[in-house]
Parts: structure tokens; C-alpha cells; sequence
């Protein structure tokens, strides 16, 4: 690995913040008199940083590697159930490797605040020097969209537009989008 001849193709499961007081749980991550308070609510991780706008040190899903990948041709094909998104990726590099392709989801107009986008699937290939796969991810639509309402106790999956976002980390350079139409809002519980 020192010396280029294996890639080792491995990604960051969280985000590095620059300083630590950057970190969404600074300010509660030790009891007061026995009491826990979780501040962050759904904000951990990258939601956090990018929430607050702020630059981190290595963004959720980095990865070194040895070559070089694109994402291109993403399609995006909904249906009551499901959700099937699909992207080429190619190896751009000159050795063989492998990438994470990262699904995530970004409500258009939420009727409360949620992260600006959430990771809802993800699919590892390997690649050698100049090949191209297509990734197919399938997601329920109902767990691609939704969030739990507490008015009403339930999950709840807005009539809205929710936009598509592909790449290898949480950071979105070199990204591909695309986006999809729920037509009517309703209400689950269960699996």
C-alpha cells in the first residue's frame, strides 16, 4: 500500500471536524449530575456541518485512493414502493480500485426543518483502471422520504419535490442529481 501497487479503497465512516468545538455534541457530551442532554437531535455527522455551514477537516465517506473515479448518467425512476436509482461510475485512474456510490435525499420544502440531505443508500463497486459499471440502488420510496411526526405519532412522507444526490462522500464535488415527485402526502407506522 506504501508504495501504490494495492489501493486500499477504504472510506471514512464519519465526518473530521476541524476543531473540536466544531463537533455537534461539544456542548453535551458529558452529564450534568446524571442528566444526558443529546442537543444535536438529527444534526450528527455531516447533517451538523453542513446545517451550520461550516468547513470540516475530511468529510463523511472520504477516501484516499490511488486512482480517480466519475459519476455520470444518474437516473432516477420512482414508483409507489420503490425508488431505483442508478448511476455510471468509472474508474478514471490508472490502477484498479474500488467506490462507494452514496445515495442521498434533499426534501425541496420541508414542513419542518430537516437536514439539508440525508443518506438513504449506498453501494460499493470495484473497478479496474478504465472500466465503468452501472450501480443500481433500490430504496423504498416511503423510507427515502420521510420523517417521523410527532403531532401525529407517525412517519410522514410529504407531497413535495426531493432531489437525488450521487457521489463518493458527503461532500458534493463531483456529484450527479436528479430528482423525483411525491404526489400526495401520507401517514405510516411499522416497517
Amino acid at each position: 500500500m506504501l508504495f501504490g501497487n494495492v489501493n486500499p479503497s477504504a472510506k471514512l465512516p464519519l465526518s473530521f471536524p476541524k476543531r473540536l468545538q466544531d463537533n455537534p455534541a461539544f456542548l453535551s457530551y458529558r452529564t450534568e449530575r446524571g442528566r444526558t442532554l443529546y442537543g444535536e437531535d438529527v444534526y450528527i455527522g455531516y447533517r451538523w456541518y453542513e446545517m451550520l455551514d461550516l468547513p470540516v477537516l475530511f468529510p463523511f465517506g472520504h477516501g484516499l485512493s490511488y486512482t480517480s473515479f466519475t459519476f455520470s448518467d444518474l437516473k432516477v425512476q420512482k414508483t409507489d414502493k420503490e425508488l431505483k436509482v442508478s448511476v455510471k461510475i468509472s474508474n478514471t485512474g490508472s490502477l484498479a480500485g474500488a467506490e462507494v456510490a452514496q445515495v442521498y435525499i434533499s426534501q425541496k420544502n420541508p414542513s419542518i426543518r430537516r437536514p439539508k440531505k440525508e443518506l438513504k443508500g449506498f453501494k460499493k463497486v470495484f473497478l479496474e483502471k478504465g472500466e465503468s459499471k452501472v450501480v443500481e440502488v433500490v430504496i423504498e420510496t416511503k423510507y427515502a422520504t420521510s420523517f417521523w411526526d410527532e403531532i401525529r405519532a407517525a412517519w410522514v412522507s410529504e407531497k413535495d419535490t426531493y432531489e437525488v444526490i450521487v457521489g463518493g462522500s458527503s461532500e458534493e464535488a463531483g456529484s450527479v442529481r436528479g430528482s423525483f415527485e411525491v404526489e400526495k402526502t401520507t401517514w405510516w407506522n411499522g416497517l
